[in-house]
């Protein structure tokens, strides 16, 4: 079937959308990857100070995704809804992914910990006055079934390279993490936050909103949240996203613990592995994008989560003797569901946004998508408070060259079945996920027959 010229997506248009997502992939893979780290070995904070910083900015994360979401919804400008605030954050953006890198000249803990505290919730709050419109704009620049889900491709190629360089040419830039580099980490840092920012300025000039859209009436927040909670496609989507990325959460720390003490490989292994991931979960995209074409997202999704539950369950019987060979030749495989999760889990939410205007007559895009990324930061917060707590009751101990036999089996669980049991709720939740191709046509098709009586 021929697509109508105004869903018709060009490559270029999905090439400036999908680029910024490199900033916003590689800005949290940095901030995951070393952060701790560099509050604790280059600034000298306590660990306990740390948990300060790290609660107060979860619980402000919380706080905001609604807020700014609902916030962009009501938007009206010339430039539309969404895109001015990527014009007018490329700038803040930047600056403030820079300063969480700074050493403020001061040697009290206390100061230190009200600088960083402040220096996390601006740059979380900027984060998301960009990255909420950002999002939202998905289902704006087309209402196509299959065109979303190759725009989101677009997007999720550049997401996988943000997190490949952060997890590799940033770790190598940034150098020793000790005090004496910390000049030198934070002029890396600058860089590389003008780096992420810069590529705003192209989905802004490419992505067009559609006029009508900006020209609908300001929801109310009732009116947005009941939207969103009586949109049943929706529900089952973001329980779909907040099961795998919980999955993910779990994995991606857990995995250096089981290299290091299951595998009995050197710490620069992990670099390799996830190098690997990222580099097979890049090569086929394209094939997901087929798959989904010839069946749906649903059945698609399903597929590629079965997959990779059943790779994540082979580690818990990988003994260290068969070596890297094998753990990289896995890491491929899981690459394969990984990539399945990025394009998959995303592609679901915009198809929502069809049925909630078909019910009350507008649009929650901006809400849809606060919603659904506040779910995947509860999914982080999962991992962060389970993880630590089965570590304890392993016996495990911090920094010893071996552990027991209890906390290694504690580890192949948690890298294994565990991540596959909430992978196993989200496939429950695509199982009953109620919007097919089909049934996403027909909701277009009575919006159109509606607007054309009007």
């Amino acid at each position: 079937m021929t697509l109508p010229a105004k869903d018709r997506l060009p490559w270029y248009v999905k090439l400036a959308y999908g680029s910024t997502d490199f900033g916003f992939a590689f800005t949290d893979s940095a901030i995951a990857v070393v952060y701790m780290i560099f509050l604790t070995n280059v600034i000298g904070l306590a660990l306990e100070a740390v948990f300060l910083i790290t609660l107060i900015r979860m619980t402000w994360d919380y706080i905001n995704d609604p807020i700014i979401g609902f916030l962009t919804d009501r938007t009206r400008t010339r430039w539309g809804r969404r895109r001015p605030y990527l014009l007018f954050g490329i700038i803040p953006y930047g600056i403030a992914f820079a300063m969480l890198w700074w050493h403020p000249p001061v040697a009290s803990e206390t100061w230190l910990v009200v600088y960083y505290t402040i220096a996390w919730l601006v740059y979380d709050t900027i984060l998301t006055l960009v990255s909420m419109p950002y999002f939202a704009l998905t289902p704006e620049l087309t209402q196509d079934y299959d065109e979303r889900t190759s725009l989101t491709s677009f997007r999720m190629a550049f997401s996988i390279v943000g997190g490949l360089v952060a997890y590799t040419v940033w770790l190598m830039a940034l150098g020793e993490r000790a005090p004496e580099n910390g000049s030198h980490i934070f002029t890396v840092a600058a860089i590389f936050g003008a780096i992420s920012a810069f590529p705003m300025l192209f989905t802004f000039f490419a992505a067009k909103e559609r006029p009508a859209y900006v020209g609908q009436s300001r929801p109310s927040l009732r009116e947005s949240l009941r939207a969103a909670r009586t949109n049943r496609p929706f529900l089952f989507a973001a329980g779909i996203f907040l099961f795998t990325w919980t999955a993910i959460s779990i994995i991606e720390p857990t995995l250096l613990y089981f290299l290091k003490y299951r595998m009995q490989l050197p710490d620069d292994t992990a670099d390799l592995v996830a190098g690997t991931v990222f580099i097979s979960a890049l090569v086929v995209l394209p094939f997901w994008l087929w798959v989904s074409k010839k069946t749906d997202k649903r059945k698609s999704y399903i597929a590629g989560m079965l997959f990779l539950s059943a790779v994540i369950c082979t580690l818990i019987f990988i003994s260290p003797f068969m070596g890297l060979p094998v753990i990289i030749a896995l890491a491929a495989l899981a690459g394969i569901g990984v990539s399945a999760v990025h394009v998959l889990t995303w592609a679901m939410i915009p198809d929502a946004v069809e049925v909630d205007e078909l019910a009350s007559g507008h649009r929650h895009e901006g809400i849809f998508y606060a919603l659904v990324t506040l779910f995947r930061k509860i999914a982080a917060s999962v991992a962060v408070s389970l993880i630590p707590l089965v570590w304890k009751a392993s016996g495990y101990v911090a920094d010893a060259a071996q552990q027991n036999e209890t906390a290694i089996t504690a580890i192949r669980i948690m890298v294994g079945p565990v991540p596959s049991l909430f992978l196993l709720g989200g496939i429950l939740f695509a199982v009953f996920y109620p919007l097919s191709r089909e049934a996403h046509r027909e909701t277009r098709d009575k919006i159109a027959a509606r607007a054309a009586a009007d």
